[in-house]
């Protein structure tokens, strides 16, 4: 008999439901929120309004898309943290509510956690090959820059994290000052694929051990642009493509220094990532060019599993269910919290 687990994702702007049998990806919804767009970056109170709108009719499409009814269920998985406390709150009521409604355990999913089981998903139609015990993760995303050591499902130990801004944040906040759309990360992405990566010196902090910083660039770039258009009014529009390929070039060479120093400690070279800004061109270039000089062995997730999704969190409830490691009605939901 299956183990059909019914994932929920609801931790920042995107409602996702997804279910997945024995391992296997039977549908993964996603509604994205387009409102935030006007504000150049996500407000809570809206983000939290719109989940409640969509989880529903997320949730009750993910169960029709697996083929199955809702009391094939075995367990409903929700992120418990980290992440924004209203928008956390619709998604751990709704399981709440459905998980006693069809009297099934729920099990809590650390979001973090999730991103890196993201490699264990397997989706029909594509190559499964997830990393090995023990393997190196580069978590990069919007509020994380991590990199974490896997020894099993259930062990991650945080070897090396952001002391202040996150990788994501910096692309975000860059192109915000550039008036680039929301989010920046791919816009940055997109116009640094037209510009010279060497055409602007950036600061690169010197931070010891494998901890990150990015404060330090995101204030030089800041200083960058307020000297030269002193010079000239029109010099962000005259060189917007070569800015982001300068910005992008920097931060995935702080990324990537890091993960080296990581990979040479710890003699692991099956090296993964995962997180939002792991769909960026650039950091997916970087690891098969150091995974072709250096011999690791890299994981790279597919693009729809990059960013915040409910099938990363069906597939670590998947097992933590085997596990038997469920969540009781009492337990609330944390705005932040560590690995």
């Amino acid at each position: 008999m299956s183990i059909c687990i019914l994932g929920i994702e609801s931790s920042c702007d995107d409602t996702s439901a997804a279910v997945i049998c024995d391992g296997v990806l039977r549908s993964n919804v996603i509604a994205s929120q387009a409102v935030h767009e006007a504000y150049g970056g996500v407000v809570p109170e809206l983000a939290s309004r719109a989940h409640q709108q969509n989880i529903v009719p997320v949730v009750s499409e993910a169960i029709k898309r697996a083929g199955i009814g809702k009391e094939e269920l075995n367990a409903i998985a929700f992120t418990r943290c980290p992440g924004l406390m209203g928008s956390l709150l619709v998604g751990t009521s709704f399981a709440k509510g459905l998980a006693t409604a069809l009297d099934i355990p729920m099990v809590d999913v650390n979001h973090l956690q999730a991103h890196v089981l993201a490699h264990f998903i397997q989706d029909p139609g594509t190559p499964y090959n997830p990393p090995k015990f023990p393997f190196l993760c580069l978590l990069v995303s919007g509020g994380n820059s991590q990199i974490i050591r896997v020894e099993a499902y259930n062990k991650m130990k945080v070897i090396g994290q952001t002391i202040d801004d996150a990788a994501g944040e910096a692309f975000d906040k860059c192109a915000k000052v550039m008036g680039l759309p929301y989010p920046g990360g791919p816009v940055i992405d997109r116009l640094a694929k037209e510009g010279n990566p060497r055409a602007f010196a950036l600061h690169k902090p010197h931070i010891a051990g494998l901890d990150y910083s990015f404060s330090g660039l995101k204030t030089s770039f800041l200083y960058l642009l307020r000297d030269k258009i002193k010079e000239d009014p029109a010099f962000i529009e005259n060189n917007k493509n070569d800015l982001c390929a300068s910005l992008q070039a920097t931060i995935v060479e702080i990324l990537m220094d890091k993960v080296y120093k990581a990979v040479k400690e710890t003699g692991i070279k099956e090296v993964a990532v995962g997180g939002g800004v792991s769909a960026n061109s650039a950091v997916r270039g970087a690891f098969e060019q150091y995974a072709a000089r250096y011999g690791w062995t890299i994981h790279l997730p597919k693009l729809s599993f990059t960013t915040d999704n409910a099938a990363m969190v069906a597939i670590t409830g998947y097992y933590k269910y085997l596990d038997h490691d469920f969540c009781s009605l009492d337990k609330a939901p944390f705005a932040r919290v560590e690995l």
